[in-house]
């Protein structure tokens, strides 16, 4: 158990030269593509992402204290004792987080309030390794609580912080233009091409393919969108920042729901720009005029 302790204290701190060493790799790598329109590395950018990456690390060392306390608690509670000593527990962690990752980035994205955190991660125009590290710097104050539920289930809250980490440094790999599609692998597994549908900003794109290792929920539960070799990716915001001030980075999204709430009449709009999808508004939802939603919407009045 003290090794476990170990490795959910400094997993992601073990990370960092792998992080740095697959970065060095694919700004080479991009370079000799840069013709075939991968727009690789700016400087301003990714020092954007980088810090946004240090911001939430300590952001989570901020927060460790009470939200191990709450999955103390919680364990003490549970209903099995699943001991992270035997391999079978493992095995079941891998698919329980990996499940609990996907529900919870799925409601950051269809949450306007765990959106306006979230929207971070989203808002660099470029993608790349620099980007994996663009997080959302005020996850840690909530997130935790999609994980709760292991720790009632029976997992030991340390194997959770461990397997948590290492579901988010499998995510690091595929913020990136430099690998194309990998066969088999596109059938279960999160990859590069998968994850860039997941960062567009085209009407097809947005909303879909949520997940953290394993792509075999979004495909259960319709969330998935493959890769279009006719329609490129366009990376970032349907309205993009245009800017590298951090505390616009950071806060822009916070502000404009604060807004729309302060000037929104009635309590049920006030709630709507709270908890609606990002696209909700009092007139209707504020889709691209690519987006899949108005081809529907066409085809109703057609008929």
């Amino acid at each position: 158990m003290e090794t476990l302790d170990w490795w959910a204290k400094y997993i992601f701190y073990i990370a960092m030269p792998y992080f740095l060493v697959l970065m060095a790799w694919e700004w080479f790598a991009l370079r000799r593509a840069k013709s075939k329109g991968k727009r690789g590395y700016e400087i301003k950018d990714s020092s954007v992402s980088i810090s946004l990456g240090l911001i939430k690390l300590g952001m989570r060392a901020l927060c460790a204290g009470y939200t191990g306390w709450l999955f103390a608690f919680v364990y003490e509670h549970r209903l099995f004792t699943l001991s992270p000593l035997v391999w079978w527990t493992w095995v079941l962690l891998f698919f329980a987080d990996d499940f609990t990752y996907y529900w919870y980035h799925r409601s950051a994205h269809r949450c306007r309030l765990f959106w306006m955190e979230h929207v971070n991660h989203h808002s660099s125009e470029h993608y790349n390794l620099s980007t994996a590290l663009r997080q959302s710097t005020l996850g840690p104050a909530y997130t935790f609580v999609f994980y709760l539920p292991l720790a009632f289930v029976g997992f030991h809250p340390l194997a959770i912080a461990v397997q948590f980490g290492i579901n988010l440094i499998y995510q690091y790999w595929i913020h990136t233009e430099a690998i194309d599609r990998l066969g088999f692998l596109e059938k279960f597994m999160n990859t590069p091409s998968h994850h860039r549908v997941h960062h567009g900003s085209n009407g097809i794109y947005i909303d879909k393919n949520y997940a953290g290792i394993l792509i075999i929920w979004d495909k259960l539960f319709g969330t998935f969108q493959e890769e279009r070799r006719d329609v490129p990716v366009k990376y970032g915001l349907v309205h993009d920042l245009k800017t590298f001030s951090l505390p616009t980075v950071i806060f822009h999204e916070t502000a404009f729901m604060l807004r729309q709430v302060w000037n929104a009449k009635g309590w049920r709009n006030k709630l709507g720009w709270i908890f609606g999808p990002p696209e909700w508004s009092p007139d209707g939802p504020q889709y691209p005029p690519d987006h899949p939603y108005w081809q529907t919407q066409a085809a109703t009045k057609a008929s």
